[in-house]
């Protein structure tokens, strides 16, 4: 409509003031959006066709503009246009459009003149619906209408995978999912980009069927499927999801580097389907706190209407992250977010997530009911359904649950149902997470030989060098399995661990570990730093049952423990002396090493001391002590008479 000759029949218009032409864009301008509003509402339906058509045809071919105005100008089926659309649907889901991109499916669909394409495009609507939009409730009528387009569409790939979905996420029926999509995927024919994108959602939620069963033999078909298929596109994120969330402690290392560019180039993505297969890579492998401004687009997308499937697994994924980082306090309405919408829209399975970490946050807080409930729960609907992955996460929250109470026997024999000493089975990403848990039960029910082998394990399989949090961990857990050894330079390493305040939980188990050892070796200075340590930061998490393990320890080396009053602040919020002077210099700028030689202690020592600071000033890094020193009251001091300010 920028040609003169298409705006000489307006002047009427022009001269009544409803529009004019721009003079810098030469574009028709409306005087006011009603007038448009106006025209469109008086035109007849060929009227507005005919415009469309003319609207296409100032757009080049292959343009998203051009195939969406043929659509709206289209009488009948035609099947170029549909064609067009189809391949406009899946541009408008990796701009993050999914709602969009399943309307445009549908469109494609009406626009279809054969019931084979009808169907497949119906089926691939039931997918994306399924797996991103939250359409859960919807996939059933979306498959029965294809169904009806097309009898034999019942067979294929999008069909199959929009069904698996279904299955998996309201039923958590594996076995049958498994077998409907081995089968579409073996007899599956590409001949489209369109095809590589369902392949791509097809195998992911194949391996979402695997991952759940926690069966090899499934794995092990899910393994031959992929090497014998061959992917055309480059960008899918099959190879990333499949080494570092599918077998992290085998197949991580080789991936990281690719999962680490993603995640850096995560704030410039916005196909809901890429960023949550990234955040599913980074939850093992401890990469997730670079996916959190992408995973919370997602979930404002969600709350927004949009991606309500992808929403969901970003809020668990954001509620993993929160656990892990310490960030305690906001759990519980992450979690209760993701529950409420896996209520609302059928997504059974996928509330397990939750109510896994709910388990956690119960067993590690002291709600021995709740984690037991939540566990046995767990349990009673997984364990008919096959879904090995919910008896590990059953195991692990009562095996955490019995460390904190230090039932040392009751959390081997929960953690040595689910796994072997000294061995890391393939497509068992849980053990990454459960590695410290099983040695230390193991070496403090003096079965040390399995806590070596078990460490031994973790070594061989080069699992320190994903993170530095596993690093922090495989050396608290060689530590913790050679007990002869008091003043351990592991434990030393762990607790020094760059950045391990961003594992609180962690690292304060370790000092707590480390503390006992150094207690009962009757080292008890040298014990009170590291129990000192880590009671305050149990206290700051709430996880009650490891203050009392903390608190009981310090009493026995001779240090008297005030009881706490719930919603206050302890007297552990007040510095020792030495941890006055390393503070204040710190908050200076200076580095471990240079506190360490003007106060002539060890750099460790000094790194010790600064976790146990944090806490008690409730800061998370250098950068808050000063303006944390400079309020802090002239009562917060220790007994010795020094006051900060």
């Amino acid at each position: 409509m920028s040609g003169s000759d298409g705006l000489t029949g307006l002047g009427p218009a022009e001269k009544a003031g409803l529009v004019q032409v721009d003079p810098l864009t030469s574009r028709l301008v409306f005087r006011h959006p009603l007038t448009r509003s106006a025209v469109m509402e008086l035109s007849t339906s060929a009227e507005r066709r005919c415009g469309h058509q003319a609207l296409a045809d100032e757009f080049p071919e292959g343009s998203e503009r051009r195939a969406r105005h043929l659509a709206d100008a289209a009488v009948g089926p035609d099947d170029q246009v549909a064609s067009l659309l189809n391949e406009v649907a899946y541009s408008t889901l990796r701009r993050g459009d999914a709602v969009g991109a399943i309307t445009t499916l549908l469109r494609a669909s009406e626009l279809s003149s054969t019931g084979t394409a009808k169907g497949i495009r119906l089926a691939e609507a039931a997918c994306l619906g399924a797996n991103i939009t939250g359409d859960l409730r919807n996939v059933r009528a979306l498959l029965d209408n294809a169904a009806l387009a097309d009898p034999m569409n019942a067979g294929s790939l999008a069909a199959a995978a929009a069904a698996a979905s279904q299955l998996l996420n309201g039923e958590g029926d594996v076995d049958t999912a498994h077998r409907l999509l081995v089968g579409a995927i073996d007899n599956h024919a590409r001949p489209s980009r369109t095809d590589d994108d369902i392949l791509g959602e097809a195998l992911h939620v194949l391996l979402l069927v695997c991952s759940y069963s926690g069966r090899p033999e499934l794995w092990q078909i899910f393994e031959s499927t992929v090497t014998h298929t061959q992917l055309h596109s480059p960008d899918l994120l099959l190879p990333v999801v499949r080494g570092a969330f599918g077998d992290p402690a085998h197949g991580a290392l080789s991936v990281l580097d690719t999962l680490d560019g993603l995640v850096i180039d995560l704030h410039r993505e916005a196909d809901p389907r890429r960023i949550i297969r990234t955040a599913m890579s980074a939850a093992y492998v401890d990469r997730l706190p670079g996916c959190r401004s992408a995973l919370r687009r997602v979930i404002d997308d969600g709350r927004s209407g949009g991606a309500i499937a992808s929403a969901i697994d970003a809020l668990f994924l954001l509620g993993n992250d929160a656990y892990t980082s310490g960030q305690w306090d906001d759990l519980p309405d992450v979690i209760d977010e993701g529950l409420r919408w896996c209520a609302t829209y059928s997504y059974r399975l996928s509330a397990f997530e939750g109510r896994f970490l709910q388990g956690l946050l119960a067993a590690a807080q002291g709600d021995c009911q709740g984690a037991r409930q939540t566990a046995d729960c767990l349990v009673s609907w997984g364990n008919p359904r096959g879904l090995g992955k919910l008896r590990l996460y059953a195991a692990h929250i009562r095996a955490l649950s019995a460390l904190g109470s230090a039932d040392f026997e009751g959390a081997y024999r929960h953690l040595r149902s689910v796994g072997t000493p000294g061995r890391l089975p393939p497509h068992m990403p849980h053990a990454l997470w459960l590695f410290l848990d099983f040695t230390e039960a193991a070496a403090r029910t003096g079965r040390h030989c399995e806590a070596t082998e078990h460490v031994a394990a973790v070594r061989r399989s080069d699992i320190p060098s994903i993170s530095p949090r596993l690093a922090m961990m495989t050396d608290a857990a060689e530590a913790v399995a050679t007990p002869d050894v008091i003043e351990h330079e592991l434990f030393e390493s762990a607790i020094a661990a760059p950045n391990a305040e961003r594992w609180p939980f962690d690292w304060a188990r370790i000092c707590l570990a480390y503390g006992e050892r150094l207690r009962r070796a009757k080292a008890g200075v040298a014990a009170r730093v590291h129990l000192d340590a880590a009671l305050s930061t149990f206290q700051r998490l709430g996880a009650k049952p490891w203050s009392t393990r903390a608190a009981n320890e310090l009493r026995a080396s001779g240090i008297p423990v005030e009881a706490v009053v719930p919603g206050e602040d302890r007297h552990y919020s007040l510095l020792t002396p030495q941890e006055c002077q390393i503070a204040q210099l710190a908050a200076t700028g200076l580095t471990n090493k240079q506190i360490a030689a003007q106060l002539f202690l060890s750099p460790r020592t000094v790194a010790t001391h600064l976790y146990s600071v944090f806490p008690k000033l409730n800061v998370t890094s250098r950068a808050g002590l000063r303006d944390a020193l400079s309020g802090l009251p002239p009562a917060a001091r220790a007994g010795s008479g020094n006051v900060l300010g």
